[in-house]
Formats: structure tokens, C-alpha cells, sequence
């Protein structure tokens, strides 16, 4: 099984969060980082994204 990238965009539109947020986020530890694709590229895996989700529907 291939485990897709997302990219920023794709990531905002699946969390609803915007990107400052997610920066925001990350900075506190408190969203996954993201994986370097190239020089000024970076994305998520879904799976480590779809995880996070996961995590914050189950504590509310």
C-alpha cells in the first residue's frame, strides 16, 4: 500500500485548519511535522495526518 503525499493545500481542506495555523501548530508540537520533498517542498503523509485526526476526534 502507497502512502500518499499531501500537500499544504490538501492538508487544510482535509483539517479545516488554515496555514498559519498548521505552522503555528507545528511550532508547539502540536500537529505532525512536515517530510522535506525537495528544496522548497514539503508535505504529509496521509496516514500520519488521518492519525491526527484520529487522535483529536477521540479526546473531544
Amino acid at each position: 500500500m502507497t502512502d500518499k503525499i499531501l500537500r499544504c493545500r490538501d492538508v487544510q481542506e482535509v483539517t479545516g485548519l488554515s496555514r498559519s495555523t498548521i505552522y503555528r501548530m507545528m511550532g508547539r508540537d502540536d500537529f505532525p511535522r512536515a517530510t522535506k520533498l525537495g528544496v522548497r517542498a514539503i508535505g504529509w503523509r496521509q496516514s500520519v495526518v488521518d492519525s491526527w485526526i484520529d487522535g483529536r476526534s477521540s479526546s473531544d
